[in-house]
C-alpha cells in the first residue's frame, strides 16, 4: 500500500487482468508455486499479493474474494506459514521453504538455547513460556496453547504501567520464526455475539508441525539457507534492487 495525499492507496490488477489472483486456491497455488509471499507491496515490485489482486474486493468480507479474509483461512489451514516475516510485515511461506526460513532467521537456535546464550530479550521469554515446558531429561515440550494475542499481552505482563512493546515483542518473534500465526477468531460478547475484528491465536511451528520438520535445513548453515532464500527471490525478479531485497528477507545471519 502506498501513502498518497494523507491516503492509502492500493496497488493491483483488475479483475479481468489474466494474471489477477481470485480465489484462495489460486492463492494457495501461487505461494505453493514462487514459495513465499509478502502480503502488501514493498521494495520489490510484484512480489506482493496486493499487487496481483483486485483492489476493490479487499476488505469486502467475503471469503471467496477477499484477500484479507484469505489471510485468515490460510493460517487455520495450517498448510501454509502466515506470520510477519517480511520485512516486519505479514506474507506466506510455503512449507517446503519454512525450515529455510527457520534456520536462517533463527541462525541455528532454537529459543530455550537462544535465551540461554543471552541472545533473546526477556519480555521474549515472557511470552514463550506460554509455549514451552521442560521435560525431566530437559528436552522441551511444547504446550498446545490456544490463547488470543490480546489475552497473551496481559497473562505475559504486557500493558500500562507493565512490560512495554508487546507488538514489537510479537513481531520479533514472528521475524525469526518462532512464533507464527495459526488462526484468527472475533470476540464474543456476554450475549454471544461476535464483534470487532479478528483476533490472532499465534503458536510456535514447532507444536503445528512437530520441531523435525521445523528444524530440517540446521543441517547447513544459516548463511547457506539465507542465500537460498535470496538467490531465489533474484531469480524471480531479476531486476529487484539487492539492497531491498536483503531489507525485505532480513540480513544474512
Amino acid at each position: 500500500m502506498l501513502v498518497e495525499n494523507g491516503e492509502w492507496i492500493m496497488r493491483g490488477v483488475d479483475w479481468g487482468h489474466p494474471e489477477c489472483i481470485h480465489t484462495i486456491k489460486e492463492l494457495e497455488d501461487y505461494v505453493e508455486d514462487i514459495g513465499f509471499l509478502p502480503l502488501f507491496a514493498n521494495g520489490v515490485e510484484g512480489f506482493s499479493l496486493e499487487e496481483w489482486t483486485d483492489p476493490l474486493v479487499w476488505w469486502s468480507g467475503d471469503d471467496s474474494c477477499d484477500p484479507w479474509q484469505w489471510r485468515e483461512i490460510i493460517a487455520r489451514k495450517g498448510k501454509i506459514a502466515y506470520g510477519k516475516f517480511f520485512d516486519k510485515k505479514a506474507g506466506f511461506i510455503s512449507l517446503k521453504w519454512f525450515p529455510y526460513f527457520a534456520n536462517a532467521r533463527r541462525d541455528g537456535y532454537d529459543f530455550d538455547t537462544l535465551y540461554q546464550d543471552g541472545k533473546a530479550d526477556r519480555r521474549e521469554k515472557l511470552i514463550m513460556d506460554f509455549y514451552m515446558d521442560e521435560a525431566e531429561d530437559g528436552s522441551i515440550i511444547w504446550k498446545d496453547t490456544d490463547i488470543l494475542s490480546t489475552e497473551l499481552k496481559k497473562a505475559a505482563g504486557f500493558g500500562k504501567n507493565k512490560e512495554k512493546n508487546y507488538p514489537g515483542i510479537m513481531t520479533n518473534l514472528q521475524m525469526n520464526t518462532y512464533l507464527v500465526i495459526s488462526d484468527f477468531v472475533r470476540r464474543t460478547s456476554k450475549k454471544g455475539e461476535q464483534y470487532g475484528m479478528a483476533v490472532s491465536i499465534p503458536k510456535p511451528p514447532e507444536k503445528l508441525w512437530g520441531y523435525d520438520f521445523v528444524t530440517s535445513a540446521y543441517d547447513e548453515s544459516p548463511s547457506d539457507s539465507w542465500q537460498r532464500i535470496y538467490d531465489h527471490v533474484l531469480e524471480l525478479y531479476e531486476n529487484a534492487d539487492e539492497k531491498q531485497v536483503i531489507k525485505l528477507i532480513g540480513k544474512k545471519a
